[in-house]
């Protein structure tokens, strides 16, 4: 959480006004009805970069930047859309994604360019991202599915990880994804392959990556049955990539590039998992060293960090709790903005100060019209909001609990106690915390990689972990002067 950038609910992505049309696909050659034209699809790129940048921030490394944009305009220019305004970013998320919207408008991970071990894999990653633009898969999508609210979820490669923060809890705040159907991801994994062949790597990389996914998604006890999921499943698409990867090459007879040193290099230095300095939880609390403050997470809530909020959620779903920088010069602007912003009617609004900070109280409810524009009387099922705004360090911050009116008692005291639990941070050791880098280092023996691993001091708990980062399992043998990734300040 970097708090750099106030926090607004993302416009809604509907296509009002839009016009159907019937135009041939540019990939398949197909005759299609689309409701989304070319021009809009670049605009609707260009409107949603900033909230996306808001909401994960940029990952500051010029020369991993420099890379992608190399690689992206290379891919750009061979693919069925070479017109479009592409551009390429790397946001500060630890997560292990990449994603698309519109228009041109492709989005790396720093976790997924941690865990790419060669630059082939970056390759079909990037080509199965293209793909899903170049396919108008967003604009196909259209003509079934409304967008959601976040742009920012469309075309991820592993399946969302999102933690259940409770249907309406999220909908009251804005918090819709919306996802590719399987038809969708399976067509952008061909594209992945056909492109990054074309500027001339290896595409059975992108298969092994897909390798790295299902360990990932195994280890985190989130594999997700195939027919269950609007995404294919990892190692599912690992044997179709790698059967598509070789029919290609058989078709098309060359050299392809692998580049693993080159790639590793690159990413020397990379921050890997989260970074403290933007905000951590510890001994149920959250603490942010760059803005000296702390307040407690309730035991057992599930919690998600981003550089524009922090929110966490009863494990059933029936509450949950938003906390981000409110817009507003004094508190009195700040109310007035979070009533506005997030359409409430005020029941209770009181002065009050929290650990010696001046904050303002409010309890609301989300305001709801019937068919004829007329206010609809509250329900047990109306969304209510408790919310603290306080005024700390020349910022205003907002904490915001929710649940529907039916359960808000139930949950007040919990809401209260967090926002109450808001205070400053002077502990050095917090205060000062590092985070976690990849660290490319040479192997100085024929060993396996459990050995070199443990040559460079690396922790027994971590080694599950670092093969799956590397790629490789522990067992396998890694050649003298060969380099791999470890952790390290």
């Amino acid at each position: 959480m970097k708090m750099k950038y106030s926090f607004r609910i993302l416009p809604a992505f509907v296509a009002v006004g839009m016009l159907a049309g019937c135009s041939k696909n540019p990939v398949t050659g197909k005759k299609e009805i689309v409701f989304m034209s070319q021009e809009k699809e670049i605009a609707l790129g260009a409107e949603s970069h900033p909230s996306i940048v808001a909401t994960m921030g940029i990952y500051d490394d010029k020369n991993l930047q420099s890379f992608i944009n190399e690689k992206g305009m290379a891919m750009a220019k061979i693919s069925h859309r070479p017109d479009l305004p592409y551009k390429f970013f790397i946001v500060d998320s630890p997560v292990v994604n990449a994603f698309a919207v519109p228009g041109g408008y492709v989005y790396f991970t720093r976790g997924i360019m941690a865990h790419f071990n060669n630059e082939a894999e970056f390759a079909g990653v990037l080509g199965h991202e293209i793909g899903h633009i170049t396919a108008r898969h967003s604009a196909r999508q259209q003509t079934s599915q409304i967008f959601g609210q976040v742009g920012l979820a469309a075309g991820m490669i592993l399946s969302p990880q999102v933690r259940a923060m409770g249907e309406q809890a999220q909908q009251a705040l804005g918090l819709l994804f919306l996802s590719y159907s399987r038809d969708h991801e399976t067509e952008s994994d061909k594209i992945g392959v056909d492109y990054s062949s074309k500027i001339g790597y290896d595409a059975k990389e992108m298969a092994d990556f897909f390798g790295t996914l299902k360990r990932i998604s195994e280890k985190a006890g989130q594999s997700i049955p195939t027919f269950q999921s609007t995404h294919p499943d990892p190692g599912d698409r690992m044997q179709k990539v790698g059967k598509l990867a070789t029919e290609y090459q058989i078709a098309h007879p060359g050299k392809y590039n692998v580049n693993r040193d080159a790639y590793l290099r690159k990413i020397d230095g990379v921050i890997y998992g989260n970074d403290p300095q933007q905000g951590f939880v510890e001994n149920n609390n959250f603490y942010h060293p760059s803005l000296k403050f702390q307040f407690p997470v309730p035991s057992g809530w599930q919690y998600e960090n981003s550089p524009a909020q922090f929110q966490m959620a009863a494990k059933d779903g029936k509450s949950m709790m938003l906390f981000t920088l409110a817009q507003g010069k004094t508190l009195d602007e700040a109310a007035q903005a979070v009533v506005k912003n997030y359409g409430l009617k005020v029941i209770e609004n009181e002065k009050a100060t929290i650990n010696g900070n001046p904050a303002v109280v409010m309890v609301s409810q989300q305001a709801e019209q019937g068919q004829n524009g007329q206010a609809v009387a509250a329900t047990a099922n109306t969304i209510q909001v408790g919310t603290w705004l306080i005024q700390y360090g020349g910022n205003i911050y907002a904490i915001h609990g929710v649940a529907t009116a039916g359960n808000y008692a139930a949950n007040a005291g919990q809401f209260r106690s967090v926002a109450q639990g808001f205070k400053s941070v002077s502990d050095q050791s917090i205060l000062n915390r590092q985070p976690e880098r990849i660290r490319i280092k040479t192997a100085q023996r024929d060993a396996t990689l459990r050995e070199v691993l443990k040559d460079n001091n690396q922790p027994d708990g971590k080694l599950d972990e670092l093969a799956i980062i590397n790629g490789m399992a522990l067992t396998d043998r890694v050649a003298k002067g060969s380099l791999f990734k470890t952790l390290g300040k």
